[in-house]
């Protein structure tokens, strides 16, 4: 790695930066291509190459990331929407639902006993939301858990 793309990782990582500080805020590919001293399209291409998401996707799984903590600490889904900078309901559900693999009021509806009972530094990893990831299991129906012999 030569100077010239080390440098340009430092900026990366400044844009970046602004992203997690300022997710409530509303961000902008342009304004986050500022703060990485690069024309919006050249710092989209490089921001990809460099995390593996373009930097509109990155900010809104940042987004979604704190919506869980507050959902988990007891906030109302609405309120969780605003707090991280959403201003749509339908898509912060829709882009919740995308990346959780479930909605917002069956996420904070769940047991989370276990996160709160985990050091911050813990439960942060492991509860970072991410894309793909499969969906929780969820609860067998009653046909399935009575067998193939009884009857329903």
């Amino acid at each position: 790695m030569d100077a010239n793309e080390l440098a340009n990782l430092a900026h990366l990582r400044r844009a970046r930066d602004l992203i997690d500080r300022e997710y409530a805020r509303p961000l902008d590919v342009p304004t986050m291509a500022r703060h990485a001293l690069m024309s919006p399209a050249h710092f989209s291409r490089r921001f990809r190459a460099a995390y593996g998401e373009t930097p509109y996707s990155y900010l809104m799984t940042r987004r979604i990331e704190r919506a869980m903590a507050l959902l988990r600490a007891g906030t109302s889904v609405t309120d969780a929407c605003m707090s991280v900078g959403c201003t749509s309901l339908g898509s912060f559900s829709s882009r919740f639902t995308e990346i959780v693999g479930q909605t917002p009021s069956a996420y904070a509806a769940r047991e989370h006993g276990a996160v709160t009972a985990m050091p911050p530094c813990i439960s942060k990893i492991l509860t970072r939301p991410a894309r793909g990831a499969p969906a929780p299991p969820r609860q067998a129906s009653r046909i399935r858990e009575a067998g193939p012999g009884a009857a329903a």
